[in-house]
């Protein structure tokens, strides 16, 4: 692989701006759809995409990862904007947010991420790659009932995800069956291995050929009685008249309102689930990152705060990193976080000087595209590859999937997370020291050696296993390379001492000199900014 990427974001522009078109594409409807489903203008998602791409592209540390109006976020929003009587109130709420997102990053939350397991990880990257092709299925006939970008099992039209498929048979479009069908045939064909050998067809992206035959199609289908397409199966962003009309369809927060109780109460929701959906995001985007870097969290929630209050300012939806576009961009070959600047770059270009082309984009053309995103989220090979790895790891990545296609993106990510700790717990209660026969029966000696941790959970198990001790025994318990040990299980192991007397057990234990470790994180940081870590030589692994 090339090591390119290294040396700078202009130096990868080939890469990152045919990616950035790509999301520029994918995103146009998935802003709209949002603010439509958030009850809020819909130059409001328009607002939030430019922001989340150039502010937020900008001052982040994520290579990858594009921001924009989030559906987790939708059902916030709309109530919020319901209680609190005014947009412009609301957007008050957006600006407070952002500062307590940017307070959240100065203060360090961002290590929240990184406490997430891998499995829930990839289940989540699974689960969103087979909602997304769910919920394409009924764009990709022609049925538009439920809003672009949505993630929710329940959805505002009555239906879930899957009655949806079954009522989208009483109003397939041949059109759009048409679009999708030439467009699916023309992504495939992208993607075999004789097309990428092609240098013409390595410089154009499928997807763009994709979204060009669409509007093609769109406008001879318009003399066509059967195959016309519907106004609500193209995307729709609001037109202006002028340059001047265009900067009028900008909103400002209601500053009036700073006193509000119902403002600060939003704002600081908005900031927690917001912050949360980006932390979660930015893991997955970094696993799926081909050059394996890792974004610094505290960076992308300073980055994300800056960004909401600009976005709240301006008239814009709150704004998190979202997988969606962000698996968009890295399928779509980008390598820097230039792709997401430019994704915003161009979706102000285009809003300002071409919102009538935009609306000729079928949205079957782009349900195409979000088809292929979702299959490789979802390829059947990760399946069983965590199949392979033990029910400890399969079952929370399946749980997890079933969890978002089911309730939702945060909902289905904490079903996920309390199925992970429980395997973290019982294996750690079954796992509160090594013991091998071979070597730890040795001379008629049973021994018994701590791990490193042992906390409170490992209390039963160890209770238990000193209690079947038989009577007699020769017993060494070795906590030599017992870091930490519970004070509740140090009085078990003091009861037993006891009770060993009356049981003719001959007791032994050999005890760690020194209790508990210095930060060791610190201790690193402090010899790497010190210049202290030798070059070359041999190290010791722990």
């Amino acid at each position: 692989m090339s090591t390119k990427v290294n040396e700078g974001i202009f130096k990868n522009l080939k890469y990152d701006m045919p990616a950035s078109v790509i999301v520029f594409l994918v995103a146009v409807p998935l802003c709209l759809g949002i603010a439509l489903a958030s009850g809020a203008p819909l130059f409001s998602g328009i607002i939030a995409g430019i922001v989340g791409g150039i502010v937020v592209g900008a001052l982040s540390g994520s290579q990858l990862g594009v921001s924009g109006p989030a559906a987790g976020l939708a059902v916030i929003v709309l109530t919020a904007i319901q209680e609190l009587g005014a947009f412009e109130i609301f957007l008050l709420a957006v600006v407070i947010g952002g500062v307590f997102q940017t307070v959240l990053g100065f203060a360090k939350a961002g290590i929240i991420g990184y406490y997430f397991p891998s499995s829930v990880i990839k289940g989540m990257l699974s689960g969103i790659g087979i909602i997304i092709i769910l919920k394409q299925i009924p764009h990709a006939f022609g049925y538009d009932k439920d809003y672009e970008g949505s993630l929710s099992f329940a959805q505002p039209d009555g239906h879930n995800t899957f009655s949806e498929l079954f009522y989208m048979f009483e109003a397939i479009n041949p059109g759009a069956v048409v679009i999708t069908v030439l467009s699916m045939f023309i992504l495939i064909l992208w993607e075999r291995p004789f097309m990428k050998k092609i240098k013409l067809f390595k410089m154009v992206q499928g997807p763009l050929v994709v979204v060009t035959l669409g509007i093609f199609l769109n406008l001879i289908f318009q003399n066509i009685d059967s195959l016309s397409l519907n106004a609500n199966q193209i995307v729709a962003i609001p037109v202006a008249d002028s340059i001047s009309g265009f900067f009028q369809l900008f909103t400002f927060p209601d500053f009036s309102q700073i006193g509000n109780s119902g403002v600060w109460i939003t704002g600081i929701t908005i900031a927690v689930v917001a912050s949360l959906e980006t932390l979660l995001c930015l893991e997955a985007t970094d696993k799926l990152d081909p050059f394996k870097r890792v974004t610094p969290a505290n960076q992308e929630l300073k980055a994300q705060g800056i960004g909401n209050i600009l976005s709240g300012l301006v008239g814009g939806l709150p704004i998190t990193q979202v997988i969606v576009r962000s698996s968009t961009n890295i399928q779509s070959g980008g390598r820097t976080k230039m792709s997401a600047i430019l994704h915003g770059v161009v979706l102000l270009g285009c809003a300002m000087a071409i919102p009538k082309i935009l609306n000729l984009i079928p949205l079957a053309s782009l349900a195409a595209i979000l088809f292929i995103v979702g299959y490789k989220l979802a390829k059947p090979v990760l399946f069983k590859q965590m199949y392979g790895l033990g029910k400890t790891h399969f079952v929370p990545f399946m749980v997890t999937i079933l969890g978002i296609v089911f309730t939702d993106l945060l909902t289905g990510i904490g079903i996920g997370m309390a199925v992970a700790i429980f395997f973290v717990l019982y294996n750690n209660y079954k796992k509160p020291f090594l013991f091998e026969s071979d070597k730890h029966l040795k001379d008629g000696i049973m021994r018994l050696e701590l791990a490193e941790d042992v906390t409170f959970i490992n209390k039963a198990s160890i209770q238990r296993t000193l209690a079947r001790i038989p009577d007699g025994t020769n017993v060494v318990i070795d906590a030599s390379k017992t870091i930490n040990i519970d004070q509740d299980v140090v009085e078990i192991i003091e009861e037993f001492k006891i009770s060993a007397l009356h049981r003719n057990i001959n007791f032994k234990m050999i005890d760690r000199k020194t209790r508990g470790v210095k930060n060791q994180r610190k201790e690193v940081e402090h010899a790497i900014s010190n210049n202290l870590i030798p070059k070359g030589g041999e190290i010791d692994v722990v």
